[in-house]
């Protein structure tokens, strides 16, 4: 195979006109949408959970945000063939498009119904945390009922805001990422300015003995995959690719501005949190940043780290409707579910979509779906190795087809995106065989599903 050159983008043309005919998604969106769907995806309660499991297994300062690093190194990796990927195939929909048109119909529908469930079972778990962060600000919420009305009620409301029309999609991600931003922002300032009395504790804090050898390999490797998880989202423009103006042009400017803007985030968040804490209080902390938040704060702390959080899963949940109802809009348009899921209003939104999208997460929040989760990060890992697979095939099967942007690196980026995918796919294995079982039976039991929707969705109008 030969050898790319550096990273090409082509010019942008003239400024393509919006589709305002009623029955197709609108060209209105544009590479500040997808960063900050992206944005808006990815940070949620993961930064919350990840740096004290992180700090648990590798408790030392230096490996600590090495682990960061080599997360966002993966993606980086990932982001050269997905921008390739997006650019070839700009519809709506994410990476079941890439597998679809490389691997065909059945590998499409496994990753296009994997996806919209989990993204379905995020947005009912970020719900139902959402209640109980907004119980502890507001006690009269409190009751596992009440916690559970308000997470339903969250998802419900943000629902409809997006019904109107993805332009109000838009405006309502566009806002709540950029005021997520801005206090997490705060947060980090605020850390390093008034956080010096706890940061000269440190320095007396007794020592937390680091794994050697083969332990710290593997604590590595256990590290880096949860970063991987925290990063996930930086790929959010793809989903979107029937509705971004220039494709072309704004897709890889948008992934690639939204994988360093997680980048930088989480790197100053994970600083800040090392400034005001000792290692051996992160470890295992599960709400690390909520104890910074204390030391900075003082009594005020909690209820600052808690309203932070709350910001970050209104942000959460209003991209996981946006992303989830295109899977579910692109696989019907397809044949490959109900053709009534296409239908889409003036206003650019697929209806029947997001009623759809909006009524699983309600029943993922109000239901106990730990185990369909921890099942579906099988898939997760999956629909990545599948789309490089599926870069390989396409520049094989097609190498004269138009790519406004190559994957930098080619093949050599590819392959080592693809091996990353299946080591921590092996290491998923053998961390958790019991669900990895259950995710076999269940894809062996998903292709009488994908016959039976085929054949009942080929019956629809063209």
């Amino acid at each position: 195979m030969p050898t790319s050159s550096a990273p090409e983008i082509a010019e942008p043309p003239s400024r393509l006109p919006y589709r305002k005919d009623k029955g197709k998604l609108l060209q209105v969106l544009g590479v500040g949408f997808g960063i900050a769907v992206a944005v808006g995806n990815s940070i949620s309660v993961g930064i919350v959970r990840t740096p004290g499991s992180i700090a648990a297994i590798l408790p030392n300062a230096w490996l600590f945000l090495a682990v960061w690093i080599g997360g966002a190194f993966y993606a980086l990796l990932s982001a050269f063939q997905l921008a390739e990927l997006g650019t070839l195939i700009p519809s709506s929909g994410g990476q079941y498009n890439f597998s679809r048109r490389a691997l065909g119909e059945y590998a499409g529908f496994i990753v296009g119904w994997s996806d919209w469930i989990s993204t379905c079972g995020t947005t009912g778990a970020v719900g139902i945390v959402l209640g109980e962060y907004l119980a502890h600000l507001f006690p009269v919420l409190d009751g596992a009922l009440r916690i559970k009305i308000v997470g339903v009620s969250a998802i419900v409301i943000f629902a409809l805001l997006q019904w109107k029309s993805v332009s109000m999609g838009s405006k309502v991600q566009n806002f709540t990422t950029v005021l997520k931003g801005l206090v997490f922002f705060v947060m980090v300032i605020a850390c390093f300015t008034m956080g010096r009395a706890a940061h000269a504790e440190i320095v007396t804090a007794p020592a937390v003995a680091i794994p050697a050898g083969a332990a710290l390999i593997t604590a590595i490797l256990l590290g880096m995959q949860a970063t991987i998880y925290t990063y996930d989202g930086w790929d959010g423009v793809i989903y979107f690719g029937d509705e971004v103006r220039n494709p072309g042009y704004l897709i890889p400017r948008a992934i690639f501005a939204s994988l360093g803007s997680l980048f930088v985030i989480y790197l100053l968040i994970n600083a800040a949190v090392l400034y005001v804490l000792p290692m051996n209080q992160i470890a295992g902390n599960d709400f690390a940043l909520g104890l910074a938040a204390e030391r900075v704060f003082g009594r005020y702390g909690d209820a600052v780290f808690r309203s932070i959080i709350v910001i970050a899963l209104f942000s959460s949940i209003n991209a996981l409707h946006l992303m989830g109802t295109r899977v579910i809009y692109a696989m019907s348009r397809d044949r490959l579910f109900f053709h009534q899921v296409t239908r889409v209003n003036k206003g650019g939104t697929p209806t029947i979509a997001l009623l759809l999208s909006a009524l699983v997460g309600v029943i993922f929040a109000i239901g106990k779906f730990e185990r369909v989760i921890a099942m579906l990060a099988f898939f997760f890992v999956s629909n990545y190795l599948l789309s490089f697979i599926s870069l390989f095939l396409l520049r094989a099967r097609d190498p004269q087809a138009e790519r406004p942007y190559r994957a930098w690196g080619y093949p050599w980026t590819t392959a080592l995106a693809l091996l990353g995918s299946i080591g921590f796919l092996i290491e998923a294995v053998r961390e958790d065989r019991a669900n990895s079982l259950l995710t076999l039976i269940a894809l062996a039991c998903s292709y009488p599903v994908f016959r039976l929707l085929k054949m009942v969705s080929s019956r629809g109008p063209a």
